[in-house]
């Protein structure tokens, strides 16, 4: 199923998220115990299920280590991202050098998107759909052409 939705959370002082049931259930995978975060686009922060993020590191392998771009692409990546347990409530701890690369406040924004979900800082999430969302129809058009 595809991740979908937007879900308004705040960070505690622990740098704890509380994740939602919903978004849980549609990673579908029974028994989710641990999810993966790394660094994602635009500043945001990308949340994994461990098949997504296993799906996710056999694309890159296919990728040519021979290429400088790719090179530097998986020691930044792999070197910020972490598993990370949910805890009895649901919450997983981002760790702080990721909350420091998303600019984090306590305000944050959950967005499903297809295969993963986005972390964003609420302020940087309302400045994208401000800058981004008047151009949707051209987007979208450009995107499936």
């Amino acid at each position: 199923m595809a991740l979908a939705g937007t879900y308004t959370r705040s960070l505690d002082e622990k740098q704890r998220l509380a994740i939602p049931k919903r978004l849980c259930e549609d990673f579908n995978e029974p028994e989710l115990k641990n999810l993966y975060i790394a660094p994602g686009n635009d500043k945001s922060l990308a949340l994994y299920s461990p098949a997504g993020f296993e799906k996710l590191a056999r694309k890159i392998a296919k990728q040519s280590s021979n290429r400088v771009e790719v090179r530097n692409y998986k020691r930044l990546f792999y070197s910020r991202a972490e598993r990370v347990e949910l805890d009895a409530q649901g919450r997983v701890r981002i760790p702080e050098r990721l909350v420091e690369f998303a600019g984090l406040s306590r305000d944050v924004v959950l967005v499903g998107v297809h295969d993963h979900a986005e972390i964003w800082d609420a302020a940087a999430w309302d400045e994208f759909l401000k800058t981004q969302g008047p151009g949707f129809d051209e987007i979208s058009t450009r995107a499936f052409e």
